[in-house]
């Protein structure tokens, strides 16, 4: 007998993801003495499994320290990954490319598609180039556009970004921060990247100019028809611009969940904690929910604790479940459309952001 067809939903087939990351793990060496012998590892990314999705903002939390810089440049290939597999698809005709062994040209070409926004856009700009130079020396390393091509991309890209060409022959210093940002955005854009890392894009920004670039991240996106990987450590800024928040800890994944989801019914008692700081929308709700204030006794990424790596710090820490080494929990899905890593995640009842939106 002929099996029947599979029954047609009306749901829409999700995506393939843009970028998967499967056990990827980026140590750094830890030498001592003088002939500089390793004698133990950083694990800064220790174990990540991610997916990003085309056209999402995929927003990665954490408390400082805890990887998510390093996630994102060695998702750009800045930094060499130790283990693991970064699986790219650039199309949805073509298969995925595990671009962690890339090197020579295929590598460049990789880094052209996947573009890095750094924190800092003063340390990040060369104070002895222009801004045609700035923003058009992408141009001119993949071999794009010279001379007055050149020149005339750069000026249409920061007219794009919000600035007026004719600054293109100013120098970084002559501008405030928020469009220095801007000059780093044109030149992460100038070669028409598929995803974009946003690496703290707001954070050394004035409070008044943040939502002025956050609106043209959004914008571009939505134009350009952009991936972004965004770094934060404020849970505010993530919430209003993220699909799909991650939230690390310790160089792992802990929690990933749809962002109102997550806001409103947090899964992992990090997350919990991480939360209970963010300011209330609703001006009657300020000041009623109760702050978890973690210890800042906080684990040698060289050394982590045995089982839950968060266990040292969370209040619903059992002994004999969450301290068995070798045990350590593994990213699994939850309710609600959550994968958390907790062995206890279906006995807790934890606060979200009272007022999140669900």
């Amino acid at each position: 007998m002929t099996p029947a067809p599979p029954r047609d939903t009306g749901a829409p087939v999700p995506a393939a993801p843009v970028l998967e990351v499967s056990g990827l793990r980026t140590h750094f060496p830890v030498k001592h003495g003088l002939l500089g012998r390793t004698v133990g590892r950083i694990r800064a990314v220790d174990g990540v499994d991610l997916s990003v999705r085309p056209g999402e903002t995929l927003g990665l939390v954490g408390e400082s320290g805890c990887g998510k810089t390093t996630l994102g440049r060695s998702v750009a290939r800045i930094l060499q990954p130790s283990a693991g597999r970064i699986e790219y698809r650039p199309d949805a005709a073509v298969g995925p490319v595990d671009v962690t062994g890339l090197s020579g040209a295929r590598l460049r070409a990789y880094q052209r598609q996947v573009r890095v926004v750094f924190q800092d856009p003063f340390s990040s700009l060369n104070p002895r180039m222009t801004l045609l130079q700035i923003v058009g020396d992408p141009l001119r390393s993949y071999g794009i556009a010279t001379g007055s091509e050149l020149e005339d991309r750069v000026a249409a890209m920061l007219t794009r970004v919000g600035l007026s060409p004719k600054y293109l022959h100013r120098y970084p210093h002559a501008f405030s921060g928020g469009e220095r940002q801007r000059v780093s955005i044109a030149r992460a854009l100038i070669v028409d990247p598929k995803l974009v890392v946003a690496d703290e894009p707001v954070s050394a920004l004035d409070v008044s100019v943040r939502a002025q670039i956050l609106n043209l991240l959004r914008d571009l996106q939505d134009e350009l028809a952009l991936t972004y990987l965004f770094i934060s450590h404020d849970l505010s800024v993530v919430e209003s611009v993220c699909d799909r928040v991650a939230v690390m800890y310790l160089g792992k994944i802990v929690e990933v969940a749809e962002t109102d989801e997550l806001y409103a019914r947090p899964r992992h008692p990090y997350t919990e904690a991480l939360l209970s700081a963010v300011p209330r929308p609703d001006p009657r709700l300020r000041g009623t929910g109760r702050r978890i204030r973690l210890s800042d006794d906080l684990p040698d990424p060289a050394r982590p604790p045995a089982g839950c790596s968060f266990r040292t710090r969370c209040r619903f820490a059992r002994p004999g479940v969450c301290d068995i080494a070798g045990e350590a929990p593994a990213l699994s899905p939850a309710t609600g459309g959550h994968h958390v890593a907790c062995h206890l995640t279906d006995e807790l009842m934890l606060a979200g952001v009272q007022g999140a939106p669900v």
